[in-house]
C-alpha cells in the first residue's frame, strides 16, 4: 500500500505493534499507533465488557506542569459509522451530548492544572464534531479558550460536509477556529456509496462556500484513492474537483484496510477485488505531478500543502513532539510518557473519579522506543530527519547502519548533500511501511 494515512490524536500508545496514520487529516500513520488489544464488546449505553483495567493518568504523569505543543480534543458523535473507519465513533449524539460537554469541562480543569506555556495548534476530531449544534460548538470552543493558547494558534475542527451550515460556520470562526479539515473523500457518488460515505458531493463545495462566508481562509480536504473499482482516470477527476474549490492543503491517503472494520469484513467476504498495487501506484504518482503543478508541495508521504499552509499540528505528531488529548479514546504524549484515554463513551462517562483522566493504555518513556518512532515517524516527512538523529539510532542499533546503507544503495533513501539530513527517495515513499518497518 502507497501513501497511508497520518495520524490523529485518536491512536492508542505502542508504535511498535502495528505499523498507518490516523483519519482525516489529523490522525493516522501508514504505520500507526496499536489499537487496543481487548475485544471491545458495546453494551447498549456504550459501555463495554471485558474493557481494559483504567487508570488515573495522573499514577503516570510526574509531578507538576508540563510543557506540550499540542491539544486533540476527541468528539466521538457521528450520524453513520463509514466503512473503513477505525476511529472511536458513537453514532448516537442527542442522547449524550450534554454527558460529554459536562464530562469534557471536567477533564479540561484536571489538564489546566498541569499545562506549562502556550499551546501552539489545537485539532478537534471525531467522529464528526460539526454533528454538534451550535449551541453545543460554543459551549466547546468555549473550553478551548481556557487554555493559553499562543497568539497566532493553528485551531483546526475536522468537518463532514452534510453538517456545516452558515450559522455553524459563523460560530466556530468566530469562537477561534482558523482552520477546517473537510472531508470529502471522493467526488463520485460510486465510490463514496463503496466506502459508506454519506454525503452529497455537491455539499463539499457548499460546507467551503459557508466557511470561505464566515471569513474562514484556511481549509483542508481529505481524500482517498486506491478505492475498489477506482480507475486512475476517476482519481484525476478527484483530485480536479478537489483544487478547483481553492484548499491550501490536501490529504490524500491510500485506503487502508483495518481490522474490525466493515470494509475489511466485505473484503473477507469477496465482495469486492481490492485495487490493484500497481494502478494505485500509478495513483500516487499522479498525486504528487498534479498537485505540484497546482503549486502544493508534498511535506509528508500523504500531506500537501501551499507555501506556509503545512498542518501545524500534524507536524507536532512527525516531530515527536508532545501534546495533551481529551476525550474518549483520545491519545497523548506527554512528558515522555504515551497514553490513551478510556475509549468508549459509556465508560468515559461513567469512570469514578473526576480528579484524574483515566487511561486504559500507558507507555512509559524508553530511549529505545522514542528513537525508534522518531525514526519511523521523521522519515515521513519530506524533510527527513537531521544527522544527529540518525547517529542516535546507530549507537542505540549498530545493525541498522547497514539498514541505512543498504536503503541508499537501494535507492529508498538519500542524503540531502546540503543539510545532511536522510530522507526517503520518491521510490523510497511508494513503499515506505517496508523500508521503515526495517529500522524498527
Amino acid at each position: 500500500m502507497v501513501a497511508c494515512r497520518p495520524p490523529p490524536g485518536t491512536e492508542s500508545a505502542s508504535l511498535g505493534t502495528r505499523l498507518r496514520a490516523v483519519g482525516s487529516e489529523r490522525r493516522h500513520f501508514g504505520t500507526s499507533y496499536a489499537a487496543i488489544v481487548t475485544d471491545l464488546r458495546l453494551h447498549d449505553d456504550g459501555a463495554t465488557r471485558d474493557a481494559p483495567l483504567a487508570r488515573p493518568l495522573s499514577d503516570f504523569l510526574p509531578i507538576g506542569r508540563h510543557h506540550a505543543r499540542g491539544l486533540y480534543v476527541h468528539v466521538p458523535f457521528c450520524f453513520h459509522k463509514c466503512h473503513y473507519c477505525d476511529f472511536y465513533s458513537f453514532v448516537d449524539r442527542e442522547a449524550r451530548s450534554g454527558e460529554f460537554l459536562a464530562r469534557l469541562i471536567a477533564d479540561v480543569d484536571w489538564t489546566l492544572d498541569r499545562v506549562a506555556g502556550e499551546i501552539d495548534t489545537v485539532f478537534i476530531g471525531g467522529g464528526t464534531p460539526t454533528l454538534l449544534t451550535a449551541e453545543e460548538l460554543t459551549v466547546l470552543a468555549a473550553q478551548i479558550r481556557r487554555f493559553p493558547l499562543a497568539r497566532d494558534v493553528e485551531w483546526t475542527v475536522e468537518a463532514n460536509p452534510e453538517t456545516i451550515d452558515a450559522e455553524k460556520a459563523r460560530v466556530l470562526v468566530d469562537s477561534g477556529v482558523n482552520r477546517m479539515s473537510i472531508g470529502a473523500q471522493s467526488f463520485d457518488p460510486r465510490h463514496l456509496k463503496t466506502l459508506e460515505r454519506w454525503h452529497d458531493p455537491a455539499n463539499v463545495s457548499r460546507a467551503v462556500d459557508a466557511l470561505r462566508g464566515a471569513g474562514l481562509t484556511n481549509f483542508n480536504l481529505d481524500l482517498i484513492f486506491g478505492i475498489p473499482g477506482q480507475s486512475l482516470a476517476d482519481w484525476q477527476s478527484d483530485l480536479s474537483r478537489a483544487l478547483a474549490l481553492g484548499p491550501e492543503h490536501l490529504s490524500c491517503y491510500g485506503l487502508t484496510y483495518e481490522a474490525n472494520t466493515a470494509m475489511t469484513k466485505r473484503l473477507e467476504l469477496g465482495q469486492f477485488e481490492p485495487c490493484d498495487e500497481g494502478e494505485e501506484a500509478e495513483m500516487y504518482e499522479a498525486t504528487v505531478e498534479m498537485l505540484a503543478a497546482a503549486g502544493f508541495a508534498q511535506y509528508e508521504i500523504s500531506n500537501y500543502a501551499k507555501p506556509g499552509r503545512a498542518c501545524r499540528h500534524n507536524l507536532v505528531y512527525w516531530r515527536s513532539e508532545p501534546w495533551w488529548a481529551i476525550g474518549p479514546s483520545a491519545s497523548g504524549f506527554i512528558a515522555g510518557h504515551r497514553f490513551k484515554v478510556v475509549p468508549r463513551l459509556g465508560d468515559w462517562l461513567a469512570r469514578e473519579t473526576r480528579h484524574s483522566q483515566s487511561v486504559v493504555d500507558h507507555e512509559a518513556p524508553d530511549e529505545g522506543r522514542h528513537v525508534s518512532e522518531a525514526l519511523m515517524l521523521g522519515l515521513r516527512l519530506l524533510e527527513g530527519i537531521d544527522a544527529a538523529l540518525e547517529a542516535h539510532a546507530v549507537r542505540l542499533v549498530p545493525t541498522r547502519a547497514q539498514v541505512f546503507a543498504k536503503a541508499i544503495a537501494d535507492g529508498f533513501l538519500e542524503r540531502d548533500q546540503h543539510t545532511s539530513r536522510l530522507r526517503l527517495t520518491r521510490r523510497g515513499t511508494l513503499l515506505a511501511n517496508e523500508v521503515l518497518a526495517q529500522l524498527v
